[in-house]
């Protein structure tokens, strides 16, 4: 397989583990419980496709573009395609579909659950990386938005404004982000500079990079 970086890209992604289906004698990479995508093994163990999920639009477009995306093999294949593992494809757009093939299986989770997923607040904060986790903060998945810096009884502003208002799993998909709301909730303790880097921390956990 020409391809052989794609362990490693999709292993490096939240929350992503694999297995070997050994009926199908498939290798397939999931998040949660649920598959976004899978290498397919012949009788010698060498790939003969790569599936992996996208919008039915999509999946149809790319495969009158390229000859080697077929529709999914021994799948559903309204919205499941294979890539041949020695084809032209570009390394570049088979990453992307990849990636987006992860989100749309990722998007089918409840978004509590996706937030549990990828380890993160709705605002990028990684709790289990704060000294209070699971001491004065049970974390904000856990209490729901009512971490130990919101009001009494009330959920953080940014939770409240990305899942009580715009009913947003997290700010990833915000166009305002940093927005105002972000701005008036920091730490005083955090001087200008540690501020504004702990922002760019949360946009980037938000944007799936690893930082």
């Amino acid at each position: 397989m020409r391809y052989e970086w794609m362990d490693a890209y999709l292993l490096a992604k939240p929350a992503v583990t694999k297995d070997l289906q050994a009926e199908w004698n498939w290798i397939r990479y999931k998040i949660g419980d649920r598959m976004f995508a899978a290498i397919l093994l012949d009788d010698e163990d060498k790939p003969v496709y790569i599936n992996l999920k996208l919008e039915p639009t999509e999946g149809e477009f790319l495969r009158e573009q390229f000859e080697d995306i077929i529709p999914g093999y021994y799948s559903d294949k309204r919205c499941w395609n294979s890539v041949k593992p020695n084809g032209k494809v570009p390394d570049e757009l088979l990453k992307s579909l990849l990636d987006k093939s992860y989100e749309l299986v990722l998007k089918g989770f409840a978004k509590k659950k996706q937030r549990e997923l990828l380890g993160i607040s709705c605002c990028g904060t990684k709790c289990v990386n704060c000294d209070l986790y699971g001491k004065m903060c049970e974390g904000c998945n856990e209490a729901s938005g009512k971490v130990f810096h919101a009001p009494t009884g009330k959920a953080c502003p940014i939770y409240a404004c990305c899942v009580g208002k715009r009913h947003l799993a997290t700010c990833a998909n915000c166009t305002e982000v940093p927005c105002g709301i972000w701005r008036a909730t920091r730490d005083p303790a955090l001087s200008d500079e540690a501020f504004e880097e702990s922002i760019q921390k949360r946009i980037c956990n938000l944007k799936r990079k690893n930082y």
